[in-house]
């Protein structure tokens, strides 16, 4: 945001006229647009949530309508008949309308920081400090959505990467030996079967045994039931609060309240939280979650390298097939992960492919030299 203090104020203009450049129209109108796009996206979003999420969807709407008004001063009577919003804010009002708020939420994240107000002097500087802030409401909004998709999630992605390369991998490793499309055909289906199920007792044992950790790490309501019969004069209680991090001083407070002898509570934060260990298994996922989506997606991403083979291809038909449909389907989830994460689809899908393919490309070596040596 250009924080100049010379940057002339937009508003003090007339509306447009002979001044104003038909570049300068053409961008305007298609910042109005936008900016109606956005506050009709946020509008449908809040109709979908309750209380302090929803107010603050309402509130970012408001805000994108107080934008509308500044190019509808400038543009004057330009401002009829205004073109389509960008294809961005069309798939995120057409997504809105369909899908959870999460992917709309990342997707509207980016959107906010890719705001041209900052460089266009047309926009005021209230107006481009506005959307670097509406990013990070955003970022704080989308944030609950992914802590609960993360452990799910991540284990999804992990899944269908891990197949997609791995079994695909394994194929092109097996058809640069020069076997048959048989053998070929077979060892992706018993890489495929014992892919997913490798992947599913893994993660199951994963985050299991992360949630055991948690439960061994967390206080309990120890100190409460055992503080009626504690001696005054030796305290345990003290060594609790001491390894909890206290000072020796707040120790024997927090102690002191425990005992009932102090009323207040000082220190909340070291007592056991019911509601915190439950965000903390939000973000870590069910065991069987994981094992699921890690079973299930990871079966999908393996069974995508072997289709040619399944429909009778076989030579360089099947190798060209299969490697077309493992670089989208990369493409794709590469595209997914930017997604959510509030980055580039584009470089987060391109970085997929290359990693995949690359892979395969090795063991497609590794395999063709492994030929020549067994011939």
């Amino acid at each position: 945001m250009s924080s100049s203090s010379s940057r002339p104020d937009p508003a003090e203009r007339p509306p447009a006229g002979s001044e104003s450049t038909p570049a300068q129209i053409r961008r305007w109108r298609k910042y109005l647009a936008d900016e109606i796009a956005e506050a009709n996206l946020y509008e449908d979003l809040a109709r979908r949530k309750e209380g302090e999420e929803r107010q603050i969807l309402l509130g970012l709407a408001a805000a994108e309508r107080r934008h509308q008004q500044h190019w509808r001063h400038l543009l004057g009577d330009h401002a009829q008949r205004l073109p389509s919003p960008s294809a961005h804010r069309v798939l995120l009002g057409w997504m809105a309308r369909i899908f959870g708020s999460v992917f709309v939420l990342a997707l509207a994240q980016r959107a906010e920081g890719d705001s041209p107000y900052a460089r266009d002097d047309d926009a005021t500087r209230g107006m481009a400090a506005d959307e670097q802030v509406h990013e990070e409401v955003i970022r704080a909004l989308a944030a609950r959505g992914r802590e609960k998709l993360s452990g799910g999630f991540r284990a999804a992605v992990f899944g269908a990467n891990d197949g997609l390369v791995s079994n695909f991998a394994l194929i092109m490793g097996m058809g640069g030996t020069g076997v048959g499309a048989t053998v070929v055909l077979l060892s992706g289906i018993a890489g495929l079967l014992a892919g997913a199920l490798s992947m599913a007792a893994g993660e199951f044992i994963s985050v299991r045994s992360q949630r055991e950790l948690l439960d061994a790490t967390r206080p309990t309501q120890a100190t409460l039931r055992a503080a009626p019969d504690l001696d005054l004069d030796h305290n345990e209680l003290v060594l609790v609060y001491r390894a909890r991090g206290l000072s020796k001083e707040d120790a024997e407070h927090r102690a002191l309240e425990r005992m009932g002898i102090f009323e207040c509570n000082c220190r909340p934060e070291k007592s056991h939280d019911p509601e915190a260990a439950t965000d903390d298994y939000e973000a870590v996922g069910s065991a069987w979650t994981a094992a699921g989506s890690s079973f299930c997606f990871f079966a999908v991403g393996a069974l995508i390298p072997v289709l040619p083979y399944l429909f009778g291809a076989e030579g360089w038909t099947a190798v060209i097939i299969s490697t077309a449909l493992v670089g989208l389907a990369l493409t794709a989830t590469g595209a997914v992960v930017g997604l959510l994460s509030g980055a580039s689809p584009l470089t987060r899908g391109l970085r997929q492919l290359s990693i995949g393919l690359g892979a395969a490309a090795i063991t497609y070596i590794l395999g063709s030299l492994l030929g020549v040596a067994v011939a």
